[in-house]
């Protein structure tokens, strides 16, 4: 897990790079055929990097985007009409029963089909009628970590190709030398904190949000750690009761229209008892994780990185292999 989640910088600038003419490609078919709606197909990680997909796309393209129900077309077989949708799979293998058949069933319905996969000889390559590679190489680890940091460069580098987004392109072309700057940032005190914990939750909002279930997710696969991920503003809606004294909380703060509501958040539940650790870029002072300041969609990817060489150090401190967790397996074939 360690060394492969320290290749994510080489594997986003191989990735940006080799991907560039296929976004374009895809990009020019979006704006000339717009999508009514885009639905994403994912489990796991991938169905996290899914989330910032959704923020991504309706913030810039104001395209309603959804998340698929794999079920209904894998084992309840229903027939639905996705004429004129964009259906977005992400996968590390691209060979789990349950999303190619949703995806068959998807172009069935009418759907114009991308697959950001990394496995680019996989079952989900050859049915999908696009493909962004992942190039994220071979991924030994059972926890993803340089595979989903991938899909967010790629979902990200489609986006800004597809709404012609300057800024948002200088910026990806920033990330690879910021991701090893990120590795390289001191997590370190959130190891002590968490060395004996029991449960927490981790916040986000926005395209932070995605990051934030990436991470309870590393928690709980990792470290044997019970961790839930809510929305900053969701939290406030019942899981904010089991707040008390010393409860840890982990909080990912990117720099845009959600800033100051996640501030806010993180500062009452300082003042209900919760341990706080919050990482945001321009934070300073007690429960603060070091974080850099960049294009705010590219800082919750930074942030990320950040957490899975913190999460590697907390699963050896409680005692567990962060490569080999309990009853689980690296390609996970549901129906």
């Amino acid at each position: 897990m360690f060394l492969e989640a320290g290749q994510a910088s080489q594997v986003v600038a191989a990735q940006l790079d080799a991907n560039a003419g296929r976004a374009e490609k895809i990009a020019q078919r979006l704006r000339a055929q717009p999508p009514r709606a885009v639905v994403t197909c994912a489990r796991g990680s991938s169905d996290h990097a899914a989330t910032f997909a959704k923020y991504l796309i309706e913030t810039r393209t104001g395209v309603l985007t959804s998340s698929a129900a794999l079920s209904v077309s894998s084992v309840y077989a229903a027939q639905q009409d996705l004429s004129d949708v964009l259906y977005v799979a992400i996968s590390q293998s691209g060979k789990s029963p349950d999303l190619l058949a949703a995806v068959q069933s998807a172009k069935d319905a009418g759907a114009f089909t991308i697959a950001l996969v990394n496995d680019t000889a996989s079952p989900l390559a050859a049915l999908a009628d696009e493909v962004l590679p992942l190039h994220a190489g071979p991924e030994l680890s059972v926890a993803a970590t340089k595979s989903y940091i991938a899909a967010l460069a790629a979902i990200a580098q489609l986006v800004a190709a597809w709404t012609q987004d300057e800024a948002l392109t200088a910026a990806l072309s920033t990330l690879p030398t910021l991701l090893a700057e990120a590795w390289a940032l001191d997590w370190t005190p959130a190891v002590e904190r968490l060395k004996l914990a029991s449960n927490l939750y981790v916040l986000g909002r926005g395209v932070g949000f995605g990051v934030a279930q990436e991470a309870a997710l590393k928690f709980k696969e990792t470290c044997g750690l019970h961790a839930e991920a809510f929305s900053a503003a969701e939290v406030l809606h019942g899981p904010m009761a089991l707040v008390k004294e010393g409860f840890p909380v982990l909080v990912f703060a990117q720099n845009d229209e959600s800033r100051e509501s996640v501030d806010a958040m993180a500062k009452g539940v300082a003042e209900r008892g919760g341990d706080v650790l919050l990482a945001g870029a321009g934070e300073t002072g007690k429960g603060v994780l070091p974080a850099l300041a960049a294009h705010p969609v590219i800082e919750p990817i930074l942030m990320i990185q950040s957490f899975y060489r913190m999460a590697n150090a907390l699963s050896v401190a409680r005692g567990y292999d962060p490569d080999s967790p309990p009853h689980l397996n690296k390609v996970t074939e549901t129906v």
